[in-house]
């Protein structure tokens, strides 16, 4: 919004300075054939007397005098030129434009899973829908993942059965069979 304030205020500056500048033209060249009427004609050599200019300067023949432009209100009506007062307004912040979107490639993430399976229910189902960081995207369901849940549960039971065990080696095999089912549950490396 404040952008395009300041647009609008920097455009109206730029149409007074315009305005100004072409006033400052009209009354140079209503000066000049002022001065032009009452000064004497040039010389048979083509230099001539610039006013108010120091005694002895002249302009060669080649080079070209300054004249000032009018513009017929026409004109200024042709090429944009407006003449208005400067009021305080609110400008509409709606710029209607086509364009093409690109996706921010560093806010892309790709997700793969470690084992076989398939997509059970998908919770990001729209097209660059914005996710979270932990939010679910899909369910899935994967044979040998399950599998190797059974296992680490089995092997948890065990586990807890052998416990009181006065058996050497028992209870030591039961809990690095659960440690091995746990640590392929964490790593998805299913049969």
């Amino acid at each position: 919004m404040r952008n395009y304030r300041n647009a609008f205020v920097f455009a109206i500056v730029g149409n007074i300075a315009l305005i100004a500048i072409l006033g400052g033209l009209w009354w140079r060249s209503a000066e000049h054939k002022k001065t032009e009427m009452t000064m004497p004609s040039a010389s048979n050599e083509g230099a001539q007397n610039v006013p108010n200019a120091p005694e002895g300067a002249s302009m060669a023949p080649h080079e070209a005098r300054l004249v000032p432009v009018q513009l017929s209100p026409e004109r200024m009506q042709s090429i944009g030129v407006r003449i208005g007062r400067v009021e305080r307004k609110i400008v509409g912040d709606e710029i209607h434009t086509t364009g093409n979107v690109a996706v921010d490639e560093t806010k892309l993430a790709f997700v793969q899973v470690r084992y076989s399976g398939y997509i059970q229910k998908v919770f990001a189902d729209a097209t660059y829908q914005y996710l979270r960081k932990g939010q679910p995207l899909f369910t899935i369901y994967s044979p040998d993942l399950a599998a190797t849940e059974r296992e680490y549960l089995i092997a948890k039971q065990n586990q807890q059965r052998v416990a009181g065990s006065t058996v050497p080696g028992v209870t030591e095999s039961a809990a690095s069979l659960l440690d091995a089912a746990a640590e392929r549950l964490r790593h998805g490396a299913c049969r």
